[in-house]
């Protein structure tokens, strides 16, 4: 099907549709999005199209200014035009794909379809985001064309973020429709598409909503706080820190609720359908309109007070009483246990062994949710990979049931359920006695999964335009060390990948990328990836180690760690090897240094990037400060002011500020058009990056060290003093701040020059260690360092 997508109109401006209209404007769609005319308008004012798109234009504003943002930049807001239903639908005319986004109740959807009938062109596609409602029941009575035509796009709140999209297709729609949609999602939306069945919930609620109402039941049974429930259920297991009962007060009980009856009511032959019963507490809470955050409290209730050390007072919901309690923190021998256990599968075995009744909650839920899925395929999915993509993406979990089980081990996961009444699918039972220990296995870099209907293991689709490293780990690896790894990634391409604590940058990944680019031009590779599968790319340089040494005074040793530093870094950009970055997550401090020298970064859109090294008491010093003096000077014309250059690179560092999104990241000066490129799969980067790397390396030619950079000398320094006092009386800077701000206009003008030269690289990069020493030195500093180290935030001091 060669289908190209140019506009989009949503129909609907709640909270879903203006978030998936914020998403299609992200891609660079033009989106018209209608809602409906206010019921309560005079005559009078159904004159005034302001007030008659009052509603939608509320909503429109609502998203933008939405936290965290809707848009990658705010910027993307003009690609999206309002309307109403009554005046403008026939501007969906001319719109390649519509998608409605209105009230789940079947009579209304069908209304808003016949309007859609009217004027839309044939070919056209229709898409429906329901999150339960059957996708066929919405197309009786349409068209052929449009029945065609027409499936359900199921996105998860807020789109931008959440990664999963259910394609949800009826016996009627053309099967190319949705290969479109599903390499669609994939390519340009950014999305993991999951192929589902019409059934009830589809996937992701289906079994997220299982498993939550299975942890509800199983808390009053074992007798556990919710408190110690959600921290036992949160990222201990792999899951986001809201745990179960947050999660429950974010959704909304109201809608949790409606999901947990649709299953009881619409799925007769869930043999689990029984336990997804509405506990008494819960609806306590329903009948006393306790919603969750919407209304302000759920399980959790905010007091507006804070104790003694400044935290706000949350009081928790006692299961037994129905009344609220002060929270306590969680104290079991498993969660301490789980606390000492970095990696996840070990994490995740111990508290399944655990014998208190954290590991009680933790072995049971997890043996329910084993039988739970495995009787969901046929029904709901014919593949069970697809079961773990909606988890993970829908739900945020680090890995989805059929990995979790893959980490129990298969025959312990049948036992486990086996002994607490629950019924295990054959197929899983026909597996095991066939030999197959694993549900997945990786071959010859090519992931598979157990397919019950071949009996075998078969690749998982999609994933061969994927580079999942943790696919390569069965070749011996190029070179290694305890803090990174050198993989060949193919066609004669090596991808660098850190492996210390958070991606930290320490003294091994700075000695690895090093040995991996002399690897590379000496032993003929065509160039290098510097890239990770990781949440995060990297978290910055290695605090902890900075520290130490500055806590000890070993001065010597910590100059020689910044310029091994200064000097990587330098490597990635004079090398005879093109070095292109593959950045996700938090691009942070050294990270966002090393990926500003490389010949290119490929960039996820959803990557956080940024010298944040203000808030640590520190100027970045890993040639960040240079670079930038570099790239004001690159940017400097005849007859240019200059001046109001240099001042914008300076409150970029003096004021820590992090792009928010990768395209923000190039309003901040830390990625360059034409050089740099953005993607919206962040499982695409690695990829991506090595085919930059290959169209980099046929004429690949190494650049040379420059000594042609224009600084200001004295002339900038004043200005910048005159900037750095000016952020003190506006209050976003402390005495210590200007301390730093200072070393940062320092560099950032060569120093105290009588007036404007050029100067070498080298030349700043010791200016910027210096400063960077001298800091080190300063009590505050330290203070900053600690206090963050502890508390995982900034201290302003």
């Amino acid at each position: 099907m060669n289908k190209r997508i140019k506009k989009v109109a949503v129909l609907g401006s709640g909270l879903m549709g203006s978030g998936i209209a914020c998403q299609l404007a992200n891609i660079g769609l033009n989106v018209l999005m209608l809602d409906i005319v206010p019921f309560d308008l005079t005559e009078e004012q159904k004159k005034n199209p302001v007030l008659r798109n009052k509603i939608v234009a509320g909503a429109l504003d609502t998203a933008l200014k939405s936290k965290p943002a809707a848009l990658y930049d705010k910027n993307f807001a003009h690609r999206i035009q309002i309307g109403n239903f009554d005046d403008d639908m026939p501007k969906i005319a001319d719109a390649d794909w519509i998608i409605e986004v209105v009230v789940e109740r079947l009579d209304i959807k069908k209304q808003v379809f016949e309007k859609v009938e009217k004027y839309r062109k044939p070919g056209t596609l229709i898409t429906s985001n329901t999150s339960g409602i059957p996708i066929h029941m919405m197309a009786e009575g349409r068209s052929e064309d449009f029945r065609r035509n027409f499936c359900g796009t199921h996105f998860f709140n807020p789109p931008r973020y959440m990664r999963l999209l259910e394609i949800i297709p009826t016996p009627e729609t053309d099967p190319k429709i949705i290969d479109f949609l599903m390499d669609y999602g994939d390519r340009y939306l950014g999305k993991q598409t999951v192929l589902c069945k019409d059934t009830p919930a589809f996937i992701a609620n289906r079994v997220g909503v299982y498993a939550m109402a299975k942890i509800y039941q199983l808390t009053t049974q074992i007798g556990l706080p919710i408190e110690a429930v959600d921290a036992l259920t949160g990222p201990a297991i792999g899951r986001p820190k809201t745990g179960t009962f947050r999660l429950g007060d974010l959704v909304g009980h109201d809608t949790a609720a409606n999901v947990i009856k649709g299953i009881r009511v619409n799925c007769p032959k869930d043999e689990q359908a029984g336990a997804l019963e509405i506990p008494k507490y819960l609806q306590f809470l329903l009948d006393n309109k306790f919603l969750g955050n919407k209304s302000g409290q759920g399980f959790y209730k905010k007091t507006g007070q804070k104790d003694a050390k400044g935290k706000p007072i949350v009081l928790s919901l006692n299961l037994e009483t129905l009344e609220y309690e002060s929270s306590v923190r969680a104290n079991l021998p498993s969660l301490n246990l789980a606390k000492q256990i970095e990696e996840l599968p070990q994490r995740v075995r111990a508290l399944f062994k655990a014998e208190d009744k954290g590991g009680e909650l933790i072995r049971r839920s997890l043996a329910g949710l084993f039988a739970y899925v495995s009787n969901r395929i046929p029904e709901i999915s014919d593949n069970l990979y697809s079961i773990d993509d909606a988890l993970r993406t829908g739900f945020a979990w680090e890995v989805g049931p059929f990995q979790y089980w893959d980490i129990i081990g298969i025959e312990k996961g049948i036992k486990a359920a086996e002994a607490q009444g629950e019924i295990v699918g054959e197929w899983v039972k026909e597996m095991v006695a066939g030999g197959f220990k694993t549900f997945y296995i990786a071959e010859h870099g090519v992931k598979k999964y157990y397919d019950p209907r071949t009996k075998s293991y078969q690749p998982v689709a999609g994933t061969e335009q994927f580079i999942i490293l943790d696919n390569h780990r069965y070749k011996k690896p190029v070179y290694e060390n305890a803090e990174s790894v050198l993989h060949d990634i193919g066609d004669g391409v090596l991808c660098f990948e850190f492996r210390s604590k958070a991606n930290a940058i320490g003294e091994g990944v700075l000695r690895g990328l090093n040995e991996s680019i002399q690897i590379a031009e000496e032993q003929g590779w065509k160039g290098l990836v510097i890239g990770n599968n990781a949440t995060n790319f990297t978290v910055g340089a290695n605090l902890m180690m900075v520290t130490m040494m500055a806590y000890e005074q070993e001065w010597d040793e910590l100059n020689f760690a910044i310029n091994t530093f200064q000097q990587t870094v330098m490597r990635c950009r004079y090398s005879s090897i093109p070095v292109v970055a593959a950045t996700q997550g938090y691009t942070f401090g050294g990270g966002c240094e090393t990926i500003m020298h490389c010949d290119a970064a490929v960039c996820a859109a959803e990557s956080y990037i940024g010298m944040v090294e203000v808030g640590v008491g520190l100027i970045p010093g890993g040639g960040g400060t240079k670079e930038f003096a570099l790239r004001a000077s690159d940017s400097f014309f005849d007859g240019d002011v200059q001046i109001p250059t240099l001042i914008e690179k300076f409150k970029t560092i003096a004021q820590a500020a992090v792009g928010t999104s990768a395209h923000e990241a190039f309003g901040l000066g830390y990625l360059q058009q034409k050089k740099d490129i953005v993607i919206v799969n962040k499982d695409r980067n690695i990829a991506e990056a090595k085919k930059k790397v290959l169209e980099l390396a046929d004429h690949y030619v190494m650049p040379q060290r420059r000594k042609d950079v224009t600084v200001l000398g004295r002339t900038g320094l004043s200005a910048l003093y005159v900037a750095a006092h000016s952020l003190k009386l506006g209050g976003y800077a402390t005495e210590h701040d200007i301390k730093i701000a200072k070393k940062i206009a320092f560099v950032l003008c060569g120093g105290d020059l009588t007036g404007t030269q050029k100067v070498s690289e080298q030349y700043l990069l010791d200016l910027e260690r210096e400063a960077f020493l001298s800091l080190c030195g300063e009590q505050k500093t330290l203070e900053r360092i600690q206090y963050t180290l502890l508390n995982n935030k900034p201290l302003r001091n």
